[in-house]
């Protein structure tokens, strides 16, 4: 029997993404966003951590539905700036997924970083949680550098401006399955899927 799987996120794209991950993991499961439960709100991320975050949403949508929950919380880590901005790289610009001015404003900040000193990474921890309040994580890195320009039409966020550690391309520049295969997430969620078989065994 299917277990169907709860994503704790309204963003199509992660839903897609994690859905191609898993079934390259082997996992057969039916997995939904939470836009298919459209009565439960959205959880507010006040953790202090991306694991903090995570385990929030997932523990709050687990209880919610009565099924196996997934959440995520992921971001872009920048040397020069402390790790910003990290927990807050889905609003630095104000607004909660503006894509668009949260690129335009990290890159302004950025404008007389030179290309030595534009080390970043991607981070994200991902967490299952089980209605009984058992929970796993697990987290994952995409190291990289960050071009002066964005380029590339794929991805979401930060894609366009992030060109991993030995690519001549930025994230946005690579197809889908080249980039589940070194992201952040594709290695988080490819941690979490023993921890899935083993929960859900």
């Amino acid at each position: 029997m299917t277990t169907r799987l709860v994503l704790a996120t309204r963003n199509a794209h992660k839903v897609t993404e994690l859905r191609a991950i898993l079934a390259d993991a082997g996992v057969d499961s039916e997995l939904v966003g939470a836009d298919a439960y459209p009565q439960i709100p959205d959880v507010k991320e006040t953790g202090v951590t991306f694991a903090e975050n995570a385990l929030l949403k997932a523990h709050a949508l687990a209880e919610a539905t009565g099924l196996p929950a997934i959440a995520d919380d992921s971001g872009l880590c920048v040397d020069v700036l402390g790790g910003a901005p990290g927990i807050f790289s889905a609003r630095w610009a104000g607004r909660h997924g503006d894509d668009l001015a949260n690129l335009d404003l990290l890159l302004a900040q950025l404008g007389d970083i030179e290309h030595p000193h534009r080390a970043a990474h991607f981070a994200c921890a991902a967490a299952l949680a089980l209605p009984d309040g058992t929970s796993r994580v697990a987290e994952g890195l995409l190291r990289g550098t960050l071009r002066h320009q964005p380029a590339g039409t794929g991805g979401f966020g930060y894609d366009p401006i992030l060109q991993p550690d030995g690519e001549e391309r930025t994230c946005a520049e690579l197809s889908a399955a080249e980039k589940n295969a070194i992201s952040h997430r594709g290695k988080a969620f490819r941690a979490l899927v023993p921890m899935l078989a083993e929960l859900l065994a």
